[in-house]
């Protein structure tokens, strides 16, 4: 079906995932309303699936949305394969944190209806913000995502740890939203537009026809998305706001967050200041180093295992920045790629952590994972495959998802930062394998049988065998979504019309 985003009618159909997910969202929040009547009670158990059910629609919806074919120019959302890809590493998102949440929140007295809405609409936000084709719109879409996830991290409110990581997440977030409004505004000042196909044509295929202001705001934009995807030295607020939030809230900020971020930098720097990449390949590049370096180093430390996790994840940010600093094909495939995985393998080690730590959080430490594999040998297992997952050890996606970041990396001469990324991972090797050290190789009868893990809810089981299955099969199987993610990357990567010969 040809969409020609000069008709305003025509974002009905353009926006038609968001929209659904969006109208769904609003009809939990009035069913939980009047559910709960005049009475404070809990919200309803139906409402977690039904919360599946409003994501497995925007699904069909984005299914619909690859029937699609854009006819005219200039439109502020795009339709593409990129942000069908994205779209459903969002939704996939989503519903995980649905199934590993709903035995927490009831163990843990936060079963709020709100929750599930806060969730769907930041949903929205991500799938907007990826999918935004122009500055103001990727702001606003921003702060849809950000806003409900500031509300998520305090969300336990008995909890000083989580008010602590709130505040601190909403002060920084607040400060880079600052440091990406300025950018926008000296983008509009030094290429007249906010559309970022027209950026790139101002800016042209050398950007010589770019003026200071475009330098200028290209940093400052990459500040602002240095705060979202925490890259050092931005990332000061993960920790705290990682190890306070409630587990689900924390594997769903770490993985759909961090995807929706890395989606947004990759469509705006290749897009738009794809001309500019002589200049902002430093930036990409000293971040990656840093961000790599640093965090492998302060996670070899971590005597809690979801604080480890936090700085896992910020390691991975910097894994994905050499990606982005390939500015190529190749590279934004390996980097949707390796989202994908990246979803499945943190969201399936957070819910672990979850069910070790039972729903107090109180056992975080290493020594209630000794002797995990004999004492529940699926849980063990599950955590040992998202955790050499992420050290990239062969057969599973994380070390395909590293694999093709090195090849994109070498293919464009970036030999020292993908030296840096080996010996990274390497680094990463103590950290991961010494939580599964304790799981396998220490004595079980050291364990306190006081504080066991939490048995496995129905719900969870089903995450945790999704994750783990998904995390193998990308390894093994990678073939058919590397596929899909090339040509995603394909359509992103093309030169906006109007930009050939722009800047010469």
């Amino acid at each position: 079906m040809d969409i020609d985003l000069s008709n305003p009618a025509h974002y009905g159909l353009a926006l038609l995932p968001e929209i659904v997910l969006s109208v769904w969202a609003m009809f939990l929040l009035l069913l939980d309303v009047f559910q709960k009547g005049a009475r404070s009670r809990p919200s309803s158990s139906a409402l977690p699936w039904l919360t599946l059910i409003g994501i497995l629609l925007a699904a069909g919806a984005n299914v619909l949305l690859m029937t699609f074919e854009e006819t005219g120019t200039g439109g502020m959302i795009a339709i593409d394969g990129f942000r069908v890809f994205v779209n459903f590493v969002f939704l996939l998102a989503a519903a995980l944190f649905v199934l590993i949440s709903t035995r927490y929140l009831d163990e843990a007295n936060l079963r709020l209806g709100e929750l599930y809405v806060l969730v769907l609409f930041a949903t929205v936000g991500m799938m907007s913000f990826a999918g935004a084709r122009d500055l103001m719109v990727m702001f606003i879409a921003l702060e849809l995502m950000s806003l409900p996830v500031y509300v998520l991290t305090g969300l336990n409110r008995r909890d000083a740890r989580s008010a602590e990581g709130a505040l601190k997440y909403f002060l920084l977030g607040a400060f880079s939203s600052a440091f990406f409004l300025f950018g926008i505004a000296l983008t509009y000042g030094g290429a007249g537009s906010t559309n970022l196909e027209q950026i790139g044509a101002a800016v042209g295929v050398d950007g010589l026809a770019a003026s200071s202001l475009l330098v200028v705001a290209t940093a400052l934009l990459a500040v602002g998305f240095g705060f979202k995807v925490a890259a050092v030295p931005f990332h000061m607020w993960t920790p705290d706001a990682y190890e306070g939030a409630p587990s689900p809230v924390t594997a769903f900020m770490a993985a759909g967050i961090k995807a929706a971020a890395f989606a947004g930098f990759l469509r705006v720097f290749q897009t738009a200041f794809q001309g500019l990449y002589d200049t902002w390949d430093a930036i990409a590049i000293w971040l990656a180093v840093l961000t790599m370096v640093t965090a492998n180093l302060i996670a070899l430390v971590q005597g809690n295992v979801k604080r480890m996790l936090a700085y896992s994840s910020i390691a991975h940010a910097g894994y994905l920045l050499v990606a982005l600093a390939a500015a190529s094909e190749l590279g934004a495939a390996s980097l949707l790629f390796y989202v994908t995985t990246y979803t499945l393998m943190t969201m399936g080690a957070f819910a672990v952590v979850m069910v070790v730590a039972r729903h107090g959080e109180e056992r975080l430490d290493l020594d209630a994972y000794i002797g995990l594999g004999w004492r529940r040998p699926l849980l063990a297992t599950t955590m040992t495959i998202f955790l050499l997952s992420l050290a990239g050890f062969p057969f599973t996606g994380g070390f395909i998802g590293k694999v093709f970041i090195l090849r994109a990396a070498v293919e464009k001469g970036l030999v020292l930062l993908a030296v840096v990324l080996v010996l990274a991972s390497l680094v990463s090797y103590f950290y991961y394998l010494r939580v599964a050290w304790y799981m396998w190789f220490r004595d079980p009868l050291e364990a306190d049988d006081a504080t066991a893990p939490a048995a496995l809810a129905p719900a969870m089981t089903i995450a945790l065998v999704i994750a783990a299955v998904g995390t193998i099969a990308l390894g093994i199987l990678p073939h058919y979504v590397l596929a899909w993610a090339e040509d995603s990357a394909a359509g992103l990567l093309q030169l906006p019309a109007g930009l050939v010969g722009a800047g010469r």
